[in-house]
């Protein structure tokens, strides 16, 4: 097993589609962290997820909405999501994709607080 992974957002791309009943492209794992692409088509069709997951924009623009509001992201956003709660992305270009890092255990790592 190697140490170190390098790719690149057109290598993650070159990967898709998603396999049958998965909304993103898997892209590695290792321990609890499992990375994905994810790259929706006219609407973000997502639920809760079961563990912490942060999105880091590779491309384009959307409005992510959650239940505190509607924010603007663009390529270099990062956001944060606790384990089960609602969100999705709205309003996205056509050519919007995030990296999405799922890690922890079901549930979520509660107690944390973020920096800022």
């Amino acid at each position: 097993m190697t140490s170190t992974y390098l790719t690149t957002l057109d290598d993650a791309l070159a990967l898709g589609p998603p396999p049958p009943g998965a909304l993103s492209i898997p892209v590695f794992a290792h321990g609890s962290l499992d990375v994905r692409l994810y790259a929706p088509v006219g609407s973000d069709r997502q639920t809760p997820h079961e563990r912490d997951e942060a999105y880091i924009v590779a491309r384009g623009s959307a409005e992510f909405v959650d239940g505190t509001g509607r924010r603007a992201v663009k390529p270099g956003s990062f956001v944060f999501v606790a384990a089960g709660e609602t969100h999705r992305f709205e309003a996205m270009s056509e050519d919007f994709a995030v990296w999405v890092m799922f890690y922890g255990p079901p549930g979520g790592e509660r107690g944390s607080t973020p920096a800022g």
